[in-house]
């Protein structure tokens, strides 16, 4: 399956912010020393090869955007509010679960409980849309919120990856 994923980062120009960019999806996708995959794969957006990524799938988004521009908000809210969507839905899973099911009907995986378990706790992955500079997911409002205060020249990077 294919999502797009955010990467915030420090730079200075938008080429800066791509090539950071680069080398946190790079992480995400193991191709990086001492990186475990999380995702197949991943296509920017500057990439105009591909039929089935990217713009090809997702429409034209900006290849890097300052956080404090129109492009960057929107882009910003789009992570966050997939970020936030997805754990809501898992946690509802996961509260559905403990209401209807038993400890051992749970531990035997009824109705997928322990799948919505890990996701809730995820700290990567499908569930997670946004990350840092270092491919840490952001998982929380407080975090994205520090992180915003706390940086001068952001950027937010996009990217299709494959899970």
């Amino acid at each position: 399956m294919h999502m797009v994923i955010y990467t915030l980062v420090e730079a200075s120009t938008r080429d800066d912010a791509l090539a950071t960019g680069k080398t946190v999806f790079d992480r995400l996708v193991g191709a990086a020393p001492h990186a475990g995959a999380v995702f197949d794969y991943y296509v920017t957006f500057d990439e105009d090869g591909t039929s089935v990524a990217g713009s090809a799938r997702w429409g034209d988004l900006p290849v890097a955007a300052p956080v404090d521009s129109n492009d960057g908000e929107e882009l910003l809210e789009r992570g966050w509010e997939a970020t936030k969507e997805e754990f809501e839905r898992n946690l509802e899973r996961v509260k559905e679960a403990i209401g209807e099911l038993s400890d051992k009907e749970i531990m035997r995986d009824g109705d997928l409980a322990r799948h919505a378990f890990h996701q809730v706790g995820a700290y990567d992955g499908p569930t997670i849309f946004l990350y840092t500079e270092h491919a840490s997911g952001i998982r929380h409002r407080e975090q994205l919120d520090r992180i915003l205060e706390e940086s001068e020249d952001l950027w937010i990077v996009p990217a299709d990856v494959h899970f």
